[in-house]
């Protein structure tokens, strides 16, 4: 962590934070100062820490944003006994987000899960406020395990009897037959990321009893066509790879008090080239439908490892991926 520098700009404010309890500055700055030296790296502020206070040097909306996300940091600190460095850039990427948003969380049996950027602050209020929310963006980004989040806490809260997680499995043509083993072996290993969102956030045995008595379904997008889904929350995930009648039939299922989320990043298809995204096209068909909410992310929302973000942004400069040369 720098000092503050000599030619400090003429328009620059100091701004300074007290934290009474020692614990929790400790915390808050983190091993050597880490999370300090972090926030200064991500909002172009200078820290300077003596004892338990923090002096904050920079432009006046950075300074008073990295002010913010201090305070914002300590409180985190005695709610929950620790600050990891994803906490701090959650406190960083909220800064300006609209407080009632940024206030939601989700509270599942094994933990409460909040919002880490604007963008899912969005998406949690969207899954509360209408029937149909699509979620849409790179991997990384939060859009099923916040869903899968939502209908733990619907359900836990008798809003729904059942949850229905789907995903198109293999492709878009759901061909499974060369797999080895039964229906359950040839579809488990598409449906995995579901189940690890479910077992993070209720009990192992409480996932297996609710998986076997119906009330939790995991299960390939074949199986949705000819039923009726009311009381449930219903998602389906990977949708990118549906095609345009697959998205249709699925989105037709929706019964009396149901809710869906439909998740998938239009930019990562694996449809067969000159096949159109069931994802695609329901972007259009259903633009600006009442009830129905696009939640767009970027690879600023990406909350998984820093890399991940610098991978995205990579791609996405690059443009367009060619799928025959990757298979080549």
């Amino acid at each position: 962590m720098s000092e503050p520098p000599p030619d400090t700009p003429p328009d620059s404010i100091t701004l300074v934070r007290a934290f009474p309890d020692n614990a929790l500055a400790r915390l808050l700055f983190g091993p050597h100062n880490g999370h300090l030296d972090r926030i200064e790296a991500r909002m172009g502020v200078t820290l300077a820490a003596l004892g338990n206070t923090v002096t904050v040097t920079g432009g006046p909306e950075a300074a008073a944003d990295a002010a913010e996300v201090l305070d914002r940091l300590y409180d985190l600190a005695g709610r929950q006994g620790h600050v990891e460095s994803a906490d701090v850039d959650s406190a960083v990427r909220m800064i300006g987000a609209d407080p009632e948003g940024a206030a939601m969380v989700i509270r599942t049996r094994k933990r409460p899960i909040a919002p880490r950027t604007p963008n899912q602050a969005r998406y949690i209020q969207a899954l509360d406020q209408v029937p149909l929310t699509f979620g849409l963006g790179p991997a990384g980004t939060g859009k099923t395990y916040l869903a899968v989040a939502k209908a733990v806490a619907m359900m836990s809260a008798g809003e729904v009897d059942r949850i229905i997680l789907s995903r198109p499995a293999v492709e878009a043509g759901e061909r499974l037959g060369f797999l080895p083993g039964d229906l359950k072996d040839k579809v488990d290993p598409y449906l995995r990321p579901l189940y690890d969102a479910l077992y993070d956030m209720l009990p192992g045995d409480l996932v297996a009893k609710k998986l076997a008595s119906g009330e939790i379904e995991v299960a390939p997008l074949a199986f949705m066509r000819g039923r009726t889904l009311a009381n449930s929350f219903v998602i389906l995930d990977e949708a990118q790879n549906t095609t345009p009648m697959q998205m249709k039939m699925f989105l037709t299922r929706m019964g009396e008090h149901s809710r869906m989320a439909v998740t998938g990043d239009p930019s990562q298809t694996d449809l067969p080239r000159g096949v159109p995204s069931g994802l695609t096209d329901a972007l259009r068909v259903l633009d600006g439908l009442e009830g129905v909410r696009f939640i767009h992310f970027t690879a600023r929302d990406v909350v998984r490892h820093d890399l991940v973000t610098r991978i995205v942004r990579a791609y996405d400069r690059a443009g367009p991926t060619d799928k025959d040369a990757i298979d080549r």
